[in-house]
């Protein structure tokens, strides 16, 4: 019954990787916390766990959602590449960070992000300055720092990617796609941090790479490889503004779902 569990959460992750660009993770998070509660994980450990189990499903996520971005030229690749190398130094930090706060505390602390990024989305707040895309090094730094706290709540960049590229100018639908590319490395970069920093806990469960959680891992990659590609076709066919209002809602949800 666990399996089937995170069977249905790999083909809802993948359905919202695809639509939104978010990687799934903020649907993945809260759905193994409850679900590592219900199997009596350490409190101290299991909050960490579904962080870093969610960044490696999130590498299965991302393929398929950048393959069929890709096939509709959506990406922007110059754009992916300078993003990536703050992305990798970003994520490799945030994934300390997060292992050094305290279960309970890291929930509110997603949950309160969600939120705030969802009011962000919803009524269209931006700060005011210049159009277009910065410089390598300004996309270095806004990858370090999407980086940094998508470690720290085991997504896949796009709450954070998503407004970003679309306040600079970029269309919703190439946001969403250059979203999810940056979601490879935030995934890859993050998980292999939280295997190192958890890798000598004695509060960890049995079948436990680090804080990654490999039957759920299994089964999470198993369905949302196949049903990343629907949502990826579904982010081209939806108006941008019903795009926009649907993230917003997600985002608010799942925030609330944690502070509650």
């Amino acid at each position: 019954m666990e399996f089937v569990l995170y069977l249905v959460l790999g083909a809802c992750a993948g359905v919202l990787a695809g639509l939104f660009g978010v990687g799934g993770g903020l649907i993945i998070v809260p759905a193994l916390v409850f679900s590592f509660t219900a199997h009596g994980f350490s409190p101290d450990v299991l909050t960490q766990m579904a962080v870093g189990t969610s960044l490696a499903t999130i590498i299965f996520t991302s393929i398929n959602s950048i393959l069929e971005h890709h096939r509709r030229g959506a990406v922007l690749w110059p754009v992916f590449a300078w993003m990536t190398v703050g992305i990798l130094v970003g994520s490799a930090l945030g994934a300390v960070t997060a292992s050094k706060i305290q279960g309970p505390v890291l929930q509110k602390i997603i949950g309160t992000f969600a939120i705030l990024v969802s009011i962000q989305m919803a009524l269209g707040l931006q700060p005011k300055g210049a159009r277009g895309l910065p410089g390598r090094f300004g996309l270095g730094v806004a990858g370090s720092v999407v980086g940094w706290a998508s470690a720290i709540f085991g997504i896949g960049g796009g709450s954070l990617t998503v407004p970003f590229l679309s306040w600079r100018g970029v269309s919703m639908q190439q946001a969403v796609a250059t979203s999810s590319a940056c979601g490879l490395p935030i995934a890859i970069a993050g998980a292999i941090s939280f295997i190192i920093v958890g890798w000598h806990n004695d509060k960890l469960p049995e079948m436990s790479l680090g804080f990654v959680y490999l039957p759920a891992l299994l089964g999470i990659a198993v369905t949302s490889m196949f049903f990343a590609r629907i949502g990826a076709r579904l982010a081209h066919r939806l108006p941008a503004k019903v795009l926009k209002r649907l993230f917003a809602l997600l985002l608010f949800s799942v925030g609330l779902s944690f502070l509650i």
